[in-house]
């Protein structure tokens, strides 16, 4: 994937944080040094859990209620707390923003995106696992009103691929598809949340 714009976040600081120097300096938009007091600030690759929900062949996707990407098909997913477990990550994401958390879930890949939050490109390592739910199950997805407007299951032939949120989602929404179309052994273990 290529990271386009990511260098543009060299432009996030104006003046150093630590004290004030309008010299501070971006190397390669990822790292901030101040030549006046020394600070350091290194732009670290932000950590995301996603969940490919199945829901008896059609995947559950939520439109997003705000940006980035507002009004766009997405995931149940978002970024991974300090002291997290990313799959524990990926079933709170569940429960917040459809009302709903997997029993179990299984890891499929790792995707690289690009965030854009108010201007400032985040370079992400996004972490995705599939697990799958019952008709039952999906009838009482419920969209957190603060996260997404609504919540849709589409089938393979139906995803809204030019709606799709983020190039990974897009990514992984492929891989899974690919591997469920080829037999492999999409099994499932417990999770311990």
């Amino acid at each position: 994937m290529e990271l386009s714009g990511i260098w543009e976040a060299g432009a996030a600081f104006k003046f150093c944080p630590s004290c004030a120097s309008p010299r501070v300096q971006s190397v390669e938009g990822r790292e901030w040094i101040c030549p006046d007091c020394g600070f350091e600030y290194f732009h670290n690759v932000a950590t995301s859990a996603t969940v490919i929900v199945d829901v008896e062949g059609s995947i559950a996707l939520l439109k997003r209620a705000r940006e980035p990407r507002r009004g766009f098909w997405a995931l149940p997913g978002g970024f991974v707390e300090p002291a997290e477990r990313a799959e524990d990550a990926a079933a709170r994401e569940c429960r917040e923003e459809l009302g709903w958390a997997p029993e179990w879930m299984e890891f499929l890949a790792t995707f690289p995106n690009i965030y854009r939050y108010r201007d400032i490109p985040y370079a992400t390592c996004d972490l995705y696992f599939y697990t799958w739910a019952g008709a039952d199950d999906a009838a009482g997805f419920v969209a957190d009103i603060g996260e997404a407007a609504e919540v849709a299951s589409f089938p393979a032939d139906a995803i809204p691929w030019d709606e799709i949120a983020f190039d990974s989602a897009r990514s992984a929404l492929r891989a899974y598809i690919l591997a469920r179309g080829r037999g492999f052994s999409l099994g499932h273990r417990r999770l311990s949340i």
